[in-house]
């Protein structure tokens, strides 16, 4: 069991999650109180549009260590998750979803972990993604496919629920780039690792806000983010296609100084549209970088916070916290 001095941070990101809240908070007190005694619980509100923030307001003035932090609209999950790290000020930091699909039951073995190993980072993997559609798990599935060829880092199983060291927690808050990724992430820091299987159980209540456009772009964003892979097929298209106008061309010359040139209307109309197709895609690709700079040389802050609820007195803060911006976030 950890010291009781040892503050331990738990940031639960949630949106449209209503009395869910409730259900969240007794599931995870239990475990927590018999495995940390000193702990705050962190509920970021990501803008819901329901009764979410009056449930946290309520839980936060019935309990004591119960912190509440409101948006001021949807920034996104990541966001989120990056606003409660900022505010969190535990030695460690455990990070997980507000639908209880992240079993509160693991959390003992994860504080254990971390307690004996001195690892930065304890994260649970998925053994199986439950009840899922197919074609979310098809989509899952080529993702971090693709993730892994692009960027080197096993993530085929990864999620959130994650219990992060102070070390690995402040690393976190010092980079600088708006477009974030978690998991990915944290796995580029290079912070050893210890992971905890699970199967991922069935929502506590309503249904994932994940929409397909919402899936697209966290798709887009995490790839641009993490490779420059896209950018160089660009260029390996242009080698081949000039390769090919190259052979295609010299065919062309060697026929007409033989007096052997023919019509090819068909060819120069097939060429047309796979060059401009070609041309089109890659100003696509182009087109993505390029938007993830303009987000970064921006420098807005990663989201707003509209209200934070107060902190408990009764827990002493277990470090100072980053340096934050006049949004509150580093």
């Amino acid at each position: 069991m950890p010291s009781p001095s040892i503050l331990l941070s738990v940031v639960i990101p949630v949106y449209n999650e209503g009395a869910g809240v409730l259900d969240v908070l007794r599931a995870v007190e239990p475990p927590l109180r018999a495995c940390a005694p000193s702990h705050e619980i962190l509920f970021v509100d990501d803008g819901s549009q329901d009764d979410t923030w009056a449930f946290i307001r309520q839980v936060c003035d019935d309990r004591t260590g119960v912190r509440g932090i409101r948006l001021t609209r949807n920034f996104g999950k990541e966001a989120a998750l990056w606003a409660g790290l900022a505010q969190a000020r535990g030695q460690a930091v455990l990070v997980m979803d507000g639908d209880l699909q992240h079993p509160p039951a693991l959390i003992p073995r994860m504080i254990e972990l971390w307690q004996q190993t001195g690892v930065e980072v304890v994260e649970a993997i998925k053994m199986d993604r439950g009840n899922e559609k197919l074609l979310h798990r098809l989509g899952a599935r080529a993702f971090y496919t693709l993730m892994n060829r692009l960027s080197g880092f096993g993530l085929e199983r990864s999620s959130d629920f994650k219990l992060l060291d102070r070390r690995a927690v402040d690393q976190l808050l010092r980079l600088e780039e708006r477009n974030l990724f978690f998991r990915g992430l944290v796995a580029w820091m290079g912070f050893e690792r210890l992971q905890i299987p699970f199967s991922v159980p069935e929502r506590a209540q309503g249904r994932s806000k994940w929409s397909f456009p919402k899936l697209a772009a966290f798709f887009t964003r995490s790839i641009t983010s993490f490779s420059t892979l896209p950018l160089q097929l660009i260029t390996l298209a242009g080698l081949l296609f000039l390769v090919f106008a190259l052979v295609l061309g010299t065919k062309v010359f060697v026929q007409w100084w033989m007096g052997q040139a023919v019509e090819g209307f068909t060819t120069v109309i097939l060429l047309l549209e796979i060059i401009g197709s070609l041309l089109m895609l890659s100003l696509g690709v182009i087109g993505l970088y390029l938007a993830r700079i303009y987000e970064e040389v921006k420098r807005r802050p990663r989201s707003v916070i509209r209200e934070t609820l107060p902190r408990s007195p009764s827990l002493p803060a277990a470090s100072e916290a980053a340096p934050t911006d006049a949004a509150g976030l580093p």
